[in-house]
């Protein structure tokens, strides 16, 4: 059957909607936040290094309960459910993947935040909401996963209101990435290429943005890998409990490709903000 998105946001559906991936990301990430996370401390826990991002980026937004705001690529909903929980926001959750948004929606459920957040199944290329819906579009390391990134911030330009903003994270090659280099991770990803601050920048300002602050916090992404990594070797037992051994250790060797690539420069990650003119 012929997927109605294209391929690679059908592969990042298929991916998220295993159930490797998703006893995965529910025992290391703790099920409610799947993206890179802000570490002070060594002993900093993946779920409260990656809450803290949350809290970082939301600090950044002038948010009350009249902001309407789309999470676009939005997991399992966790930063849906801060910004619904401590602003008042409405937020909508665009995502791919029925897995998640099933756990996303008994998670609304569980904290009563049910009137609070809608679901939207569909793919953030071709998005189903009308133009000029949203006070505030949110990502966090979602973009990545598409084959045309322009038209995904074409598509966040068309839904956003006049002055609203942009706010993301994606993990990214450096802007001065050798080509090739990145051949490892890309084929973990299933992806032919990788966006850079540079690219993202220009892409914006092209469809109309201007930019508010770009925030490089690439040691970042190191660390969460490395953090990652780490718990993935302490959990291993019981991850084959939940998981093959297939999915453990491609994941590991994946794992190793993004802290070794991180280290030689050829990665980048931080909270790029725009604002619609």
């Amino acid at each position: 059957m012929t997927s109605k998105y294209s391929v690679p946001v059908e592969t990042a559906r298929s991916y998220y909607n295993s159930t490797d991936a998703d006893n995965f990301y529910a025992t290391i990430w703790g099920g409610t936040d799947i993206h890179v996370g802000l570490y002070e401390k060594k002993e900093d826990s993946i779920f409260d290094a990656s809450h803290r991002t949350v809290i970082n980026i939301a600090n950044m937004l002038k948010l009350n309960n009249k902001s309407q705001v789309l999470d676009v690529g939005s997991g399992y909903g966790g930063p849906a459910r801060y910004l619904a929980s401590t602003y008042g926001c409405q937020v909508d959750c665009l995502n791919i993947s029925e897995v998640q948004n099933q756990r996303t929606g008994e998670l609304n459920q569980k904290y009563g935040l049910e009137n609070k957040i809608s679901i939207i199944e569909d793919s953030f290329e071709a998005m189903p909401m009308k133009e000029q819906t949203y006070d505030v579009v949110w990502s966090q390391d979602a973009i990545l996963h598409s084959g045309n990134r322009q038209q995904v911030i074409k598509e966040i330009y068309r839904v956003l209101k006049p002055g609203g903003e942009f706010i993301f994270t994606d993990p990214m090659q450096s802007n001065n990435c050798p080509p090739g280099v990145l051949q490892p991770v890309l084929d973990r990803l299933l992806l032919d290429s990788m966006g850079s601050i540079d690219f993202y920048t220009q892409t914006a300002h092209e469809l109309g943005f201007e930019t508010v602050k770009i925030t490089e916090m690439t040691q970042n992404l190191i660390k969460h890998y490395s953090h990652v990594l780490t718990e993935l070797e302490n959990c291993y037992d019981e991850l084959l409990k939940t998981c093959s051994q297939q999915y453990i250790d491609r994941m590991k060797i994946g794992l190793n490709h993004w802290i070794d690539s991180g280290n030689k420069g050829y990665l980048s990650w931080g909270i790029l903000h725009f604002r619609k003119k």
